[in-house]
């Protein structure tokens, strides 16, 4: 069963979808999975067809849309800030919590691609969380942004500079697309990142192929795994592709390796947004399930 939902974050409305096991009976409890997407997606897109497999598996399974995204609440649209995204999901994790069919001492969050950094941060910090599961994780620390490439980096830094003069002084708010063709300035460039864009996220009537300028100046500067050896005990599995170029397998073991026990690593031998499609959504879903009937 999924109904509609709403809670709220710092004042405003999230929108959502909760998923609840058709089996379960009337005044039993089972364990929650809070669900973090990717970078500006929206509940629509993607997360719904491992929303599915969680909830047969028996997990109570919460899918949303952050603020200034999809459904949900907040001016200006597509405002990406990493640690406001920590907030709406530690907001989420209460809001879940408290559900009549939720086992509260049981909660366990899944992110993938920027939500995989997202929970790799949450799951450090917040206590309430059980097990952790990071696929495919955009988690470059801020010394990774610059060293992936130094000269799109500085290049960028001139753009995000200009972009704070002149929001300091008029208010106006820029932005830069997300995905677009070959040549065109965007977030995410590339001929793979455009064609799975398209296929994932364009057709996503709520969906909008930009993010703010000042989202990218808040993002270099957030790290999200630099304290990933304090999530211990909370259980940490990461289903990262081999051969991601957006989320590089080596930086993710090196990840892997600060961290503690217990934890898990389990490689895909894809491409970033392979783990999208068949048969790799059931294979990340499927060790997704196992890591969480361990550790819920």
């Amino acid at each position: 069963m999924r109904k509609d939902i709403t809670f709220t974050s710092k004042g405003l409305r999230c929108s959502g979808w909760l998923y609840v096991p058709d089996d379960l009976k009337t005044g039993a409890k089972a364990p929650a999975i809070v669900m973090a997407h990717g970078f500006t997606g929206v509940k629509e897109a993607i997360l719904p067809d491992f929303a599915t497999q969680f909830v047969s598996a028996g997990f109570v399974t919460l899918v949303f849309d952050y603020r200034y995204f999809g459904d949900s609440e907040g001016e200006p649209r597509s405002q990406n800030f990493p640690l406001e995204l920590v907030e709406d999901i530690r907001n989420a994790i209460t809001w879940v919590s408290d559900q009549p069919e939720v086992d509260s001492q049981r909660i366990g969050i899944w992110g993938t691609s920027y939500g995989g950094g997202l929970v790799l941060y949450v799951g450090t910090y917040d206590r309430r969380v059980k097990a952790v599961v990071s696929q495919v994780p955009a988690a470059l620390s801020p010394e990774q942004w610059r060293a992936v490439n130094p000269e799109n980096y500085d290049k960028r830094s001139r753009i995000l500079l200009q972009d704070r003069i002149e929001r300091y002084k008029t208010g106006v708010v820029n932005y830069m697309k997300v995905f677009a063709p070959e040549g065109e300035p965007c977030v995410l460039p590339g001929k793979e990142a455009y064609e799975e864009g398209r296929c994932f996220f364009f057709k996503q009537p709520n969906w909008r192929n930009q993010v703010t300028l000042e989202s990218l100046e808040k993002m270099r500067e957030f790290d999200p795994a630099g304290m990933v050896h304090m999530i211990s005990p909370t259980a940490l599995l990461f289903i990262p592709a081999e051969k991601d170029i957006f989320c590089p397998l080596d930086v993710v073991k090196a990840i892997y390796e600060k961290a503690r026990e217990p934890k898990a690593i389990t490689v895909l031998p894809i491409r970033h947004f392979e783990t999208y499609s068949e048969p790799w959504l059931s294979k990340a879903a499927g060790a997704a399930i196992n890591w969480f009937e361990k550790y819920l």
